[in-house]
């Protein structure tokens, strides 16, 4: 049987698959980076491309509200929220998140987490939401250029992802808007021939004795720290603030209903979809053989 083919976004949230996948050298799957993001990994499992994805909560949740087939929620990843910096030009003229009312925002891809965020940051900030406008930059680099040329106004991303070109002085931190939900789930194709439920449940349940060891206060103290700065070259200093603002599951098979209802009501609020008539039922979204909804 082929390895299973998990999409991933190399970012310093990935470090215990990274661990894991050292460890298995491929021998039950094998790691598809995805550096766009969520609307990219959406996109290669759409194309079967991938079997499964470690990617954030908003887009895959608003995928399968807006009608995809091409996965279901398989398990949780990350049980904290995501700190987005909202991000300009070293020379643009705005100041705050309320300059950017009326301009266009850069995202990564259609129903990348740039994109859902950026609604909400209109929802916080009283914006009609239907009035947004996006453009494509497909990624980080993408993104940073539109805002120095100044074809977009702002665009969001991950703030400590995103520290290290705010620290050479090529873009502009105006504020922030951490999600208001745990921020990484884990989903997977519903075919049993792409994503086998053994070969799953296998997965899932190594990756939960690797995220319970980084999470650990001794493996935190030193080699978490060790490891994050070897593989990106981020700052000590930088690494160990993030830590004290991340957590991981005990268990990556399960995840709390009420993440997934608090969610979809936050982003229909937002306009980024609109529930059917009597409310979403949670078992649309999740591979019910596979995860536990806690």
């Amino acid at each position: 049987m082929a390895p299973l083919r998990v999409g991933y976004v190399r970012e310093h949230f990935s470090s215990p698959l990274l661990q894991y996948a050292e460890a298995d050298n491929g021998t039950l799957f094998v790691l598809v980076e995805c550096p766009s993001g969520t609307g990219q990994l959406i996109s290669r499992l759409t194309n079967d491309e991938i079997d499964m994805a470690i990617a954030l909560t908003d887009p895959l949740l608003s995928g399968i509200a807006k009608g995809s087939e091409a996965y279901k929620l398989v398990g949780s990843y990350v049980t904290t929220p995501l700190n987005w910096a909202v991000i300009t030009g070293k020379n643009s003229k705005y100041q705050q998140i309320s300059d950017l009312k009326g301009t266009p925002i850069g995202i990564s891809r259609p129903g990348s987490g740039s994109q859902t965020m950026a609604s909400v940051m209109a929802l916080q900030q009283g914006w009609p939401t239907d009035e947004l406008e996006f453009k494509v930059n497909n990624d980080i680099h993408g993104l940073v250029n539109s805002v120095n040329d100044g074809s977009t106004s702002a665009f969001m991303w991950e703030w400590f992802t995103t520290k290290p070109w705010l620290d050479r002085g090529e873009v502009r931190f105006i504020g922030s808007v951490p999600t208001p939900w745990p921020s990484w789930l884990i989903a997977a194709h519903p075919s049993p021939q792409r994503a086998p439920p053994d070969v799953l449940r296998q997965f899932l349940s190594t990756l939960s004795t690797y995220v319970r060891a980084f999470d650990s206060e001794e493996k935190r103290l030193h080699d978490d720290v060790e490891f994050i700065k070897k593989t990106w070259g981020y700052p000590e200093e930088d690494i160990k603030e993030w830590l004290k603002t991340v957590a991981y599951p005990q268990d990556c098979a399960s995840i709390p209903t009420k993440v997934i209802t608090d969610t979809i009501s936050v982003l229909e609020k937002a306009g980024v979809f609109k529930s059917p008539e009597g409310g979403f039922d949670v078992n649309l979204f999740v591979n019910a053989d596979i995860v536990k909804l806690a």
